[in-house]
């Protein structure tokens, strides 16, 4: 007979785990002394520890393992546990490749960010028209996350892909108590249902707009960005024009957001100075 402590050392399992598996009935000691209670077990009973961290190796978890340490365990019930615990391993290993691929998605979006650091320039561009689901209302400025809520889970209950760049149309922004007449869209890749609020249509193409690429808090009371960007286009032989709003893209999609800031591009409708001359 080996006490507790010494079977210990030889099975490489701590006392305080053998008296755990004694209260699971997992291994029970071969003999508990009645007067001090001290645990005493066989050597035989080395091999059923072995079994027991092999098992563990495999993935079982104790209670798994318990009907398997049984004398006469049947064969078939060995093989349904192997079958079984299989599934679940794959299953593990299939959603550890999803979460990997999404992380690295995720690397290559903040790597991409980091690239757009020294490319924070002034341009003009023509911007084309594009298929996409949107939401009008005059709100207050602080709504404009539940208006992307709103859109984001109405694309994703017809199987389009919420993540797409979110775009802000800034119709109006000198109502009255904060009040801004705005309108949100997601692009989407076919003609889906629209509801009460949301229509499907194309954005309008934009012939000239001024482009600045900026970080900026979505939901801030002002961009600085905006200003940077009217000032260029006065100095730059340009007017901005009102036959569009002008547009806030965010490049930055909410599940690949680490902090208030967010990668956006702001797209001002602008025309050639002369011609208002």
């Amino acid at each position: 007979m080996l006490k507790i402590s010494a079977f210990s050392k030889l099975s490489r399992v701590s006392v305080k785990t053998l008296r755990y598996y004694d209260e699971l009935g997992l291994l029970k000691p071969a003999l508990v002394d009645k007067h001090n209670g001290y645990r005493y077990y066989t050597a035989q009973q080395l091999l059923t520890v072995k079994r027991i961290v092999a098992f563990k190796e495999q993935g079982f978890t104790l209670e798994q393992i318990m009907p398997l340490l049984q004398e006469d365990v049947p064969p078939a019930l060995v093989k349904t546990s192997l079958i079984a615990k299989q599934a679940e391993l794959l299953q593990t290993i299939e959603e550890a490749q999803r979460q990997l691929h999404e992380i690295g998605q995720r690397l290559s979006h903040v790597h991409g960010a980091d690239d757009h650091d020294a490319e924070f320039t002034v341009s003009v561009k023509k911007v084309e028209p594009q298929l996409s689901a949107s939401i009008r209302d005059v709100v207050p400025r602080a709504n404009l996350c539940l208006m992307l809520d709103e859109l984001a889970r109405h694309v994703r209950s017809h199987g389009e892909n919420d993540s797409r760049s979110l775009t802000v149309l800034w119709h109006d922004c000198s109502g009255e108590e904060d009040l801004v007449d705005l309108e949100v869209a997601i692009p989407v890749s076919k003609e889906i249902p629209g509801s009460g609020r949301t229509r499907i249509g194309l954005l309008p193409e934009l012939k000239m707009a001024a482009s600045l690429v900026h970080r900026c808090d979505p939901y801030g009371s002002s961009c600085p960005a905006a200003a940077e960007l009217a000032a260029w286009i006065g100095s730059n032989g340009y007017v901005p024009s009102d036959e569009q709003p002008i547009r806030e893209i965010y490049l930055t999609s909410d599940k690949d957001l680490y902090g208030n800031m967010r990668l956006a591009e702001v797209l001002v409708p602008v025309e050639h100075a002369a011609r208002h001359v």
